[in-house]
């Protein structure tokens, strides 16, 4: 994406408006995962070396335009001070009296998270009045939440109407991985799809069929393909609306010669109490059993058929990745993305990377994506309101 970075502007001694994904959650006053917030501290950094004053907006959760308590962001900011070993103050507010008292009060280098922003309903609703309004406390707008790119909300479009909008590190760096793959990436190309629905993955399948050395399908939408095929999946889900779909991506994928759709072979099955696991063939599912993982022949199928790949992108965990012990394939599948050699590797966000987490292979993956939705959007060809915004170089 040929977009304007933080680095094309001057920002020495301004005010900068910086959009931020924060939306993390807290258990007793302890963060659960704080990868978004570390991922967004070059971009602080760098901002801080420039004598900026940088104003930080973030939402948590999704409160419909009241204050929730438990959804404030001053646990967030205490947070982020550890992380980046200096004072963040936060007020309750976005705007207002003491939001301008503080951003008057601040110095060069001096960090001001704002209170969650979706407690305003003007936020959703990309109000103008309230964009402006957000816009009149910076004079530069910075936008490095890229897991809210593809919502037109205020603090993430509207804002961009009334400031000079470019990216941060982090959006840059998103959109170079997640871009590539969706536009221009090394061939051959392979595509790792799971999750529940085929209907969220399907346009993902007809942006990327045309330049797609190999396509492997799991989870849920796995028993749609399998469906369409015929077989009988005993008590799994899938979407009977959809068999149409995925009927004809395996007509579209069998009518080229250099594309290979692996599908399961084999699958851990479990009964309705998942008290009796087993693996079988997937024509070998007994009546009130769930496909609830791939089998380990389908595992070594993909690791042998990922071998010579180039670009590889994972969205989606290829089983029921909340419960154990059907996290096991989707852990799998992270440690082969982590064991290719020169492949640029790049997982979506949400329970896929969860599952390169507790694989413990972040480091050997590329690029890691902090948006899961706006990833989503971005490989099926969407260009993203948030990203549209920002200024072309």
């Amino acid at each position: 994406m040929n977009k304007k970075t933080v680095r094309d502007i001057d920002v020495a001694g301004k005010r900068v408006f910086l959009r931020v994904d924060y939306n993390v959650q807290f258990d007793e006053g302890e963060i659960l995962d704080d990868y978004r917030l570390r991922e967004s501290i070059p971009t602080l950094e760098y901002l801080i070396e420039q004598g900026a004053k940088t104003i930080i907006c973030a939402h948590r959760g999704r409160p419909g335009g009241k204050v929730v308590e438990e959804l404030r962001n001053e646990p967030v900011a205490k947070h982020l001070a550890t992380l980046i070993g200096r004072e963040v103050k936060s007020v309750t507010d976005c705007v207002g009296p003491e939001v301008d008292a503080a951003v008057a009060a601040m110095q060069p280098g001096d960090l001001l998270l704002l209170e969650n922003v979706r407690f305003y309903a003007g936020e959703e609703a990309n109000d103008p009045q309230f964009a402006k309004q957000l816009a009149a406390l910076a004079d530069v707008f910075v936008s490095d939440a890229f897991g809210t790119a593809h919502r037109a909300h205020a603090s993430v479009v509207g804002v961009g109407y009334y400031l000079p909008a470019v990216a941060g590190f982090l959006m840059e760096r998103e959109l170079e991985y997640v871009g590539r793959v969706a536009t221009d990436g090394e061939k051959p190309l392979a595509v790792i799809l799971g999750g529940a629905k085929v209907s969220d993955k399907l346009a993902i399948l007809k942006n990327l069929v045309d330049r797609a050395a190999l396509i492997c399908v799991g989870g849920g939408i796995a028993n749609t393909f399998l469906r369409a095929q015929g077989i009988d999946v005993g008590a799994s889900l899938y979407e009977a609306d959809r068999i149409q779909d995925a009927y004809e991506v395996m007509r579209l994928a069998s009518s080229r010669n250099d594309l290979r759709l692996l599908m399961p072979t084999d699958v851990v099955i479990a009964d309705a109490a998942g008290t009796r696991i087993n693996t079988v063939s997937v024509n070998r599912i007994p009546p009130g059993f769930r496909i609830l993982d791939l089998g380990r022949r389908t595992l070594e199928d993909m690791r042998e058929a990922l071998a010579p790949m180039k670009t590889v992108v994972w969205n989606g965990p290829v089983g029921f990745f909340e419960r154990e012990p059907f996290d096991r394939g989707s852990i799998e599948v992270a440690r082969m993305l982590a064991d290719l050699v020169g492949a640029m590797t790049v997982v979506g966000g949400g329970e896929t990377a969860a599952a390169v987490a507790k694989a413990g292979v972040a480091q050997h993956i590329s690029h890691v994506s902090t948006g899961g939705g706006a990833s989503l959007e971005m490989l099926q060809g969407i260009m993203l309101p948030g990203v549209e915004i920002l200024r072309d170089k």
